[in-house]
């Protein structure tokens, strides 16, 4: 499932350059995740980066974009092909 980022979100910038789909940009008032570019980092990391350096920790998954691993292993395959 994609990430999401919640209310909470400072602005910080911290988790931008950690995404290694650019699927993280800045949104009106906080950043956003883009659900079609978002992989949980499966394929690139064990873990979601973004949230590792979250310092708000308020990014979460999204319970509307459910996908399996290997759902988000073969859009990571797709995005960097």
């Amino acid at each position: 499932m994609a990430l999401h980022i919640t209310e909470e979100c400072t602005n910080c910038d911290a988790c931008v350059p950690e995404c290694p789909n650019e699927a993280i940009s800045e949104g009106d008032m906080i950043y956003v995740i883009d659900p079609e570019r978002c992989t949980e980092c499966v394929g690139a990391h064990d873990e979601p980066q973004c949230m590792l350096v979250c310092p708000a920790d308020c990014i979460e998954p999204d319970p509307e974009h459910q996908e399996s691993e290997d759902e988000l292993r073969a859009k990571y395959e797709r995005l960097h092909a």
